[in-house]
């Protein structure tokens, strides 16, 4: 199972940094019946950082940052993480706090992934 979810992060980790500039610095993910639930630490790029120091640029960050995401997964399947998990994708949820720069994003497959679970 270790390396299923080596092969997950590094591919989150890729098409963030491809999208925003900088993908994260650690993430943590399980799997729970259906679901990759994936913990993402240290996100923020240096021009986000600064932008969130006040209360509206938290907010300008939160709302670019997660409906970038969803967009990304919504237009353009990810045929990857298919293929590491060996089921269909079927939704993505995902929020994030800036405050603490962490962001988590939920992958909803079709099927158990009991077979990565120990």
């Amino acid at each position: 199972m270790a390396k299923v979810i080596h092969e997950f992060n590094d591919y989150i980790r890729k098409l963030r940094k491809e999208l925003f500039g900088k993908g994260p610095e650690r993430i943590h993910t399980v799997f729970v019946e259906n679901m990759a639930v994936s913990t993402l630490y240290g996100n923020l790029t240096p021009t986000e950082l600064f932008i969130a120091q006040t209360s509206e640029g938290r907010d300008i960050v939160h709302n670019a940052r997660t409906k970038m995401i969803q967009d990304v997964y919504a237009k353009n399947h990810p045929v990857k993480l298919e293929e590491i998990v060996d089921a269909k994708f079927i939704n993505l949820f995902s929020d994030m706090k800036v405050e603490e720069d962490i962001a988590i994003s939920v992958f909803v497959f079709n099927k158990k992934l009991e077979n990565l679970i120990d």
